[in-house]
């Protein structure tokens, strides 16, 4: 079984970009050690290919050599920060329109050029001061993506939902991230912990 990890810097945690079976520091990792230890029975291929900084129109742009080439038996998304945090601090504008249509296509490809399950991550922003912009902007992309999820997921993960679940019973609004956005080592286990219950089914 392959399991291909796809997406952006949250996904990417540092990986060595020149062996794609290198997790990174992020949720990969956490989420494959999870998973290999529940099933040490069965014989499972991880691969990270998330890139640092891609907004959903590079995710497509790459989508072949990055994920169809492959044939994964289960694809995971988590896509969507950058183009509303590269609204604001890089004056690239990417209407929810184009969001919704670059994810589309993504998702489409996806169905018809492989067998893949298909997992999909929603997007989110932790309470960070510098970040709160952020959280306006979610609330339009946010039912963009868990309709796209309804309509092409095997499995829906609602990072944003989670994480607002489990924030109030930690010591800090920053336990889990300190720029809002960005896991440390508890949010990447958090979202690991999540990503490995979630495809339990998959398996």
């Amino acid at each position: 079984m392959r399991i291909l990890f796809q997406g952006d810097s949250i996904t990417d945690a540092g990986r060595d970009k020149r062996n794609y079976h290198h997790l990174g520091n992020g949720y990969p990792k956490y989420a494959a050690e999870l998973i290999s230890a529940a099933h040490p029975e069965l014989d499972i291929e991880f691969i990270n290919l998330g890139i640092s900084g891609n907004r959903t129109c590079q995710l497509f742009d790459r989508l072949y050599t990055d994920a169809i080439a492959f044939q994964p038996d289960v694809i995971s998304i988590l896509i969507g920060i950058n183009d509303i945090w590269h609204r604001h601090d890089h004056k690239i504008l990417t209407t929810d329109a184009q969001i919704a249509l670059n994810y589309r296509c993504i998702l489409e490809r996806l169905k018809k050029e492989t067998n893949a399950k298909i997992v999909i991550l929603s997007p989110y922003a932790l309470d960070a001061e510098d970040k709160s912009y952020l959280h306006e902007d979610l609330k339009t992309v946010l039912p963009i993506v868990r309709e796209l999820a309804a309509e092409y997921a095997d499995v829906y993960i609602p990072l944003d939902e989670k994480f607002a679940e489990a924030i109030p019973t930690q010591p800090s609004p920053l336990y889990y991230s300190r720029d809002g956005v960005h896991p440390n080592e508890n949010g990447s286990r958090f979202i690991g912990k999540l990503y490995a219950e979630a495809i339990e089914k998959l398996l």
